[in-house]
C-alpha cells in the first residue's frame, strides 16, 4: 500500500532568525518560499558567514538601507540547487547548481544595461532587505532569476563555490576592475579578515607584490599563505602606513581598506604614493555611520584616486570562474570552517570580538 506521506512536501523550513538587532539570533521553523513568475527557488548548498551579517544583526547601516524589519531571515553568501522556477523565467532550470550574488539586479535599468548591475538603480541587498529574506535556511528565493542566478561550470563544486560569497566577488571587482591590479603593482590590504584575505589572494593571482596589515599574526600569516610577500602587525608600529611605504620604497600603487573604520581607511590611504589608487570595500559600523575624514590635500597634491566597489556583476562572473577552473584562484583555501545551521549564531558572535579568521561556511541547513 502506498505511503501517503511519502511526497508531502513541508511547508516549513529551519532558518537563522534575527527577531531583534544584538540579541541571541535562533533558529527557527519559516515558511519555504515560492518563486516568483520572474524568480526562482534554491535550495541552499552552502552560504558564507560573514561580517556584513554581524553588521545587519547589529542594526548598523540603516543610512545605506541595509536595515530589514525583524522578524527577518540573514545570510546572503549562498551557492544553491535550483529546485522551483516562475513561469517567466527562461534560461534558467530545475536541478542547476548556482552562485547567487547578493547585489541582485532588475536588469532593465541603464545600469544593468550599461553593465554596471552590481550598482543597478532598483538594488535589492540579499539579507539585508525585507524584499530579499536571507539563505541562512533550506532554501532561498532569487529575484529575476535570469540575470541572478549564475550557473556554476560542471568543474566547480556548488559546495567548494560557497566560498566565493560576498567577501571573495566583493575583492574580485575591487582588484580586477576598480583598482584595477595590474602585474607588478605594490598592493596593500588594510584588514585581513574574509574580505581582506580574499582581497590578497586574488591580487597575488593578478601578479601583484602584496602587503597585508593586520592586528593579529595568525591573519597575517594566513595572508603570506595565500601570497602576500610582506605583512605589517600595525600593534607593532607607530606608524603602519609609514611601515608600508618602506616595504615599497616609497608607497603602493593600490591599497584596499577591507574593514571599515577610520583607522584603517586612513592608513590604506597614506601608504599610497602619488598617483596610486584607493579602493574601498569594508563599510562602516554605527561608529562612523558612513562618515570618515580623509587628508584631502594629500588627494589633491598627489592626484590620488579613490574608488568604492560592492559586490561583483552576474555578467562578469565568469572571469572570476574562469580563473577558478583554471586553479589560478582557489576560493576553498579562504574556508577556515564548515558548520552546521544551528551554529551560525555563535560563528556572528565571535565576530564581535573579531575572533574569527577566514571564511566559516554553512553547508548543513536541517536537523
Amino acid at each position: 500500500m502506498l505511503n501517503n506521506h511519502c511526497c508531502v512536501v513541508t511547508v516549513v523550513m529551519q532558518a537563522v532568525l534575527l527577531e531583534e538587532f544584538q540579541e541571541p539570533l535562533t533558529v527557527q521553523d519559516v515558511e519555504r518560499p515560492e518563486p516568483e513568475p520572474d524568480g526562482a527557488v534554491a535550495e541552499v548548498i552552502g552560504c558564507g558567514i560573514c561580517r556584513s551579517d554581524w553588521h545587519c544583526w547589529q542594526g548598523d547601516w540603516d543610512w545605506f538601507g541595509y536595515r530589514p524589519d525583524p522578524p527577518h531571515v540573514l545570510g546572503h553568501e549562498p551557492t544553491g540547487r535550483i529546485v522551483a522556477v516562475g513561469e517567466d523565467v527562461e534560461n534558467i532550470e530545475e536541478g542547476q547548481e548556482v552562485a547567487i550574488p547578493f547585489n541582485f539586479a532588475c536588469g532593465t535599468c541603464d545600469l544593468c544595461r550599461n553593465g554596471r548591475e552590481n550598482i543597478c538603480e532598483n538594488h535589492i541587498g540579499l539579507g539585508f532587505m525585507n524584499e530579499a529574506p536571507g539563505a541562512f535556511a533550506e532554501e532561498v528565493h532569487i529575484p529575476n532569476a535570469d540575470i541572478n542566478a549564475v550557473p556554476l561550470p560542471d568543474g566547480i563544486d556548488a559546495e567548494a563555490a560557497a566560498g566565493m560569497g560576498c567577501r571573495f566577488m566583493t575583492s574580485f571587482h575591487a582588484m580586477a576592475h576598480r583598482a584595477p591590479v595590474r602585474a607588478g603593482d605594490d598592493v596593500v590590504i588594510h584588514g585581513c579578515g574574509g574580505i581582506g584575505l580574499s582581497a590578497v589572494h586574488i591580487a597575488n593571482a593578478l601578479g601583484a607584490n602584496v602587503i597585508g596589515v593586520d592586528l593579529m599574526d595568525e591573519k597575517l600569516d594566513r595572508a603570506e599563505e595565500l601570497g602576500a610577500v610582506a605583512t605589517v602587525n600595525a600593534a607593532d608600529v607607530d606608524d603602519p602606513a609609514a611601515e608600508v611605504r618602506d616595504i615599497t620604497n616609497g608607497g603602493a600603487d593600490i591599497s584596499a581598506d577591507a574593514l571599515g573604520i577610520e583607522t584603517t581607511c586612513q592608513n590604506a590611504v597614506n601608504s599610497l604614493r602619488k598617483g596610486g589608487t584607493h579602493v574601498q570595500i569594508g563599510l562602516t559600523t554605527s561608529d562612523e555611520e558612513g562618515m570618515i575624514p580623509l587628508p584631502t590635500d594629500e588627494f589633491v597634491a598627489k592626484e590620488i584616486e579613490f574608488k568604492g566597489s560592492l559586490g561583483l556583476q552576474p555578467s562578469r562572473y565568469s572571469e572570476m570562474l574562469d580563473m577558478v577552473e583554471s586553479s589560478k584562484l582557489d576560493p576553498t583555501a579562504l574556508v577556515e570552517e564548515t558548520v552546521d545551521i544551528h551554529e551560525v549564531p555563535d560563528e556572528l558572535d565571535a565576530m564581535s570580538d573579531y575572533n574569527t579568521i577566514g571564511i566559516p561556511v554553512c553547508n548543513e541547513f536541517s536537523s
